[in-house]
């Protein structure tokens, strides 16, 4: 199915190109050369026409997609545009003379007396054509980008609605519901206080989930805020098996994806031992324009379930933001996850 698609698609750009080409030619025939006096002149004309509009459309496309290649019009729009109209002047002055001076050479059997100096005479018609050329192959260019922005722009959104219905998912799964009411209802009659402050950590845990789920990026010193009351919920089911350091400064104007923070360290949770024998030790330090989540590596053993679509989300999210990718470090003894540090606006 792919395969016939292929065809049909290569197929119906050979046609539109044919098209275009044999319609320039004919404007080209009926503006230009019109000192025919029969049928046998006009088409004359036209074949003359369309090798023309041939040799430069073909070769101008060719030089075009070579540019395409090395200089893109997003990132890089002032030298490919005047590296273009260089080569667009140059091959389009060249291929017209050599066009001209065989055609004339067919028709005539002979050469022009001055065949430079004929050829510039009539030149303003390669300028014409290579113009036209020039701004079709603009107006495919900027629509082609266009349409290609608008589908990485709808996948990204796709893309952060399953992240954010994952990151929220975690939150509010049936495990973390059942261990934390668990954890609550022995709190309740041992120490009411501490009850207490378990249910006011909870709530602003998920006030924090509901509040930014609509939003893309959010100040790092709120994730931290986060981040203090989910290692309280943690530290207060695992006890002294559960270590949370965080040794970093949340400052001004940084930013960082929602949730990221802690689908690290529930990972960390997840997917390593923590026992009285075992405790685990988790740290969010600071590595220049990175956060560094580090932890004593214990696996658990093979066979744990993991869907293996957390870290790739996370690392999804970031590339929309930052050309900076994600870095993870192990060793015999951690297992760490760099991510950037995030400025506002779009690096």
């Amino acid at each position: 199915m792919k395969g016939s698609e292929c065809n049909k698609a290569r197929r119906n750009y050979h046609l539109t190109l044919l098209a275009g080409i044999v319609g320039l030619a004919l404007v080209i025939t009926l503006v230009f050369f019109r000192n025919y006096e029969d049928f046998g002149e006009f088409m004359l004309s036209f074949v003359w026409a369309l090798v023309l509009c041939a040799t430069l459309w073909l070769g101008n496309s060719y030089i075009y997609g070579l540019l395409d290649k090395k200089y893109s019009w997003q990132d890089q729009l002032v030298k490919r545009a005047i590296f273009g109209s260089l080569a667009l002047i140059a091959y389009s002055a060249t291929a017209y003379l050599l066009v001209q001076l065989i055609m004339y050479k067919i028709v005539t059997g002979s050469l022009p007396d001055n065949p430079v100096s004929w050829g510039l005479r009539s030149s303003y018609v390669a300028i014409l054509i290579s113009f036209i050329i020039s701004l079709i192959f603009v107006a495919v260019a900027f629509f082609q980008n266009w349409r290609n922005s608008l589908v990485e722009a709808e996948k990204f959104n796709a893309e952060m609605l399953m992240y954010k219905y994952e990151a929220l998912q975690n939150q509010i799964n049936p495990h973390f519901l059942f261990n934390s009411f668990n954890v609550l209802s022995d709190l309740v009659y041992e120490d009411q206080k501490k009850a207490t402050d378990f249910i006011r950590q909870l709530s602003q845990l998920f006030r924090y989930v509901l509040d930014s789920r609509d939003k893309e990026l959010v100040p790092i010193k709120e994730e931290l805020e986060f981040i203090k009351a989910y290692r309280y919920l943690l530290q207060t089911r695992f006890e002294e098996k559960l270590s949370i350091e965080l040794d970093f400064e949340a400052r001004d104007h940084e930013m960082i994806v929602p949730m990221t923070l802690q689908l690290l360290i529930e990972n960390c949770v997840k997917h390593n031992e923590i026992s009285a024998s075992q405790p685990l030790r988790v740290q969010i330090v600071r590595r220049g324009d990175y956060l560094k989540v580090e932890n004593s590596l214990q696996a658990k053993p093979e066979g744990t379930d993991s869907k293996k679509t957390g870290l790739s989300n996370i690392r999804q999210q970031f590339r929309y933001f930052t050309d900076r990718e994600i870095q993870i470090i192990r060793t015999d003894r951690s297992f760490a996850v760099e991510v950037p540090v995030l400025k506002l606006g779009k690096e």
